[in-house]
């Protein structure tokens, strides 16, 4: 998660939303990002989209033993893109500022660890206290 939050941090550096992920593969981080819908201007490029962007083209086998971690709870998006993946376990960091489907990522198998990390919980807070119009936007609330 460490690292994870490390990318949040890189995101709000660059004036974008600070949520971070990484996929780790045996152990191993395969795949970093951070939410760029702000820097590049992108419709899908959150935290989890970029990280596995970034991970690269990875056989099936590889997704199916991965780890995604990520400072927030996954959107519908991203949720569809462990689902789509076979990625059988993420650890959220925090699902107090927002919460994803998690029951539907339980449903379907996906085992999910919920740290309520006190980092990833005030990053998130201080950020939509300052900048709630474009964390609505994020989540499509506007």
């Amino acid at each position: 998660m460490a690292a994870a939050i490390e990318e949040a941090q890189k995101g709000l550096r660059a004036g974008g939303i600070p949520i971070g992920s990484v996929l780790v593969i045996d152990g191993h981080i395969v795949g970093r990002g951070h939410n760029q819908r702000i820097q590049k201007g992108s419709s899908v490029l959150h935290a989890e989209m970029d990280c596995l962007e970034n991970a690269g083209c990875l056989k099936a086998s590889d997704y199916r033993k991965a780890v995604l971690y990520s400072t927030l709870s996954p959107c519908d998006m991203c949720s569809g893109a462990v689902l789509l993946y076979g990625i059988p376990k993420v650890v959220i960091g925090e699902n107090s500022t927002f919460q994803g489907p998690e029951d539907h990522l339980r449903s379907r198998g996906v085992q999910l660890e919920i740290l309520e990390d006190d980092k990833c919980i005030t990053m998130m807070r201080d950020f939509i206290a300052v900048h709630a119009a474009l964390w609505n936007e994020d989540i499509g609330e506007t």
